[in-house]
């Protein structure tokens, strides 16, 4: 969600000269690709791919059918509307498709709101006359299957003799979540709330409270694996976490800060512990923790400095995360 499509001037349309031409519609596999050393393979993107910066020259080939502004409750309320009777709330530019002619695809079957669904890919693929592209769906519920979709691009696109740059790419992120891991062993564990959107609420689950573990918390909602829970105050107050981070779907941490307003003046809110110790910070959830790519190594890392911030410190303060209270 959140971020509003552009214009695809024609002018902007790239064809490279490597014979793979990828489109992915999905932000964290184009970090995928990136990460690869593929970038210059890509030719489009989703409407919501921003990362590494370079790909917002891409042509886009996907825009959401619903107004993304407005407030979380307002979003819910589309979004909710908008599924009764279609099967993604996303559309798909067959037109640019069809342009661009791209030897594969990249798309997701994880979750119908956070991009277009692969039902939808397909159906646009079907009516495709200039190409024959090669669909790779990722659906990623836990760390380890974000390494299993690096393999499993990596494995496409490159084939055998890519093997080692995938090995390389996948051993260097988990040196990271190792020695974070490690590091964060035997420190106290704090309790904690992953909220991944404010009105109604939810919490925060797949791959969340596993980073959270590895980060030396202890997550008191959501499963590993399982997809993000709603919630209510009555359960958050029973609760009442020691550690509370905001972390909205498609939000930065300006939108971030101004939906919170949703949970400061609730009139429990003032009553929660991680409230009254100051330890309720917000996190930029769209660049982070909301992406099952290379950069949940960047998440756990921005846990870490969250939960311990006199053993950690990775540089994030600021720009990946921030406190809540004004400091």
């Amino acid at each position: 969600m959140g971020v509003s499509p552009s214009q695809n001037p024609q002018s902007k349309i790239r064809m490279p000269q490597n014979p793979l031409r990828i489109i992915s519609l999905i932000p964290s596999a184009t970090e995928i690709v990136c990460a690869l050393g593929l970038e210059a393979c890509l030719v489009g993107r989703s409407h919501e791919c921003d990362f590494p910066p370079a790909v917002k020259a891409l042509p886009i080939c996907t825009a959401p059918k619903f107004d993304p502004e407005g407030t979380s409750g307002e979003i819910h309320q589309r979004v909710t509307d908008l599924l009764t009777s279609a099967l993604s709330v996303y559309r798909v530019d067959v037109a640019m498709l069809e342009t661009l002619q791209p030897t594969h695809i990249i798309t997701q079957a994880q979750c119908e709101v956070c991009a277009v669904s692969l039902g939808e890919v397909e159906t646009a693929v079907a009516k495709l006359t200039q190409s024959q592209p090669q669909l790779i769906s990722l659906s990623p519920n836990r760390l380890g299957d974000v390494w299993e979709d690096i393999h499993r691009v990596g494995s496409a696109l490159l084939g055998r003799a890519g093997k080692a740059q995938v090995d390389a790419v996948l051993m260097a992120l988990k040196v990271r979540v190792r020695g974070c891991a490690e590091r964060a062993a035997g420190l106290t564990t704090p309790t904690v709330a992953c909220i991944e959107w404010t009105e109604p609420l939810m919490a925060a689950g797949n791959w969340v409270p596993e980073l959270v573990s590895l980060a030396g918390g202890k997550s008191l909602f959501g499963q590993v694996g399982q997809h993000s829970p709603w919630m209510s105050w009555d359960e958050l107050i029973a609760a009442d976490p020691e550690v509370m981070v905001i972390m909205p779907c498609g939000y930065d941490m300006a939108v971030t800060r101004r939906e919170s307003a949703a949970l400061v003046n609730h009139p429990q809110w003032a009553s929660l512990r991680a409230v009254q110790t100051g330890r309720v910070y917000i996190a930029d959830g769209n660049q982070y923790f909301n992406r099952p790519g290379p950069r949940l190594v960047d998440s756990l890392e921005i846990l870490a400095e969250i939960f311990h911030p006199d053993v950690f410190d990775y540089g994030y303060r600021g720009q990946g995360w921030q406190p809540l209270a004004a400091e």
